[in-house]
């Protein structure tokens, strides 16, 4: 059940749009930040909220690769495989990762910590191959500056 300061945020949100439907990102976003990850049960409280269906708002939520519709870690690791990241080194980094988390891609650490995902692009291919821990961008990875990153987040 959604909090009552998530329902005014939403509401508020509402008010920009043209239309409700219009908020949709915003208002799953903003239930993101307030549990981690949009549950079903969520999802069709917003949908209600917007005057959608569940069903259209799943289209819209699993259409964005940053809308979390599963439990994921406390930080959650978006490692970028685009071209330059590729080139640059993306393999070893990605590998790296997987080994020290002992996780592979998709998965979380046993103890909820970090859920390691890709994306396709970060953006920040000058600095590849790079990647983001929520909303903090690190680039120029190397297996040293990877491990010396995952460090900082407790």
């Amino acid at each position: 059940m959604l909090s009552e300061e998530v329902k005014r945020k939403i509401e508020k949100e509402t008010r920009i749009y043209p239309t409700k439907q219009a908020a949709c990102i915003e208002a799953l976003t903003t239930v993101q930040r307030e549990q981690g990850w949009v549950d079903d049960a969520a999802l069709t409280e917003i949908a209600g909220l917007l005057e959608m269906t569940p069903d259209e708002l799943d289209g819209v939520a699993t259409f964005y690769n940053l809308v979390f519709r599963r439990r994921v870690g406390r930080h959650v690791i978006l490692v970028c495989n685009s071209v330059s990241c590729w080139v640059m080194g993306y393999d070893s980094i990605r590998a790296h990762l997987e080994q020290t988390l002992g996780i592979r891609l998709g998965e979380t650490t046993a103890d909820g910590r970090f859920t390691l995902l890709p994306i396709v692009c970060l953006g920040a291919c000058d600095h590849a191959p790079a990647m983001m821990i929520d909303l903090e961008l690190h680039g120029d990875l190397t297996a040293e500056k990877v491990d010396a990153i995952l460090a900082r987040y407790v």
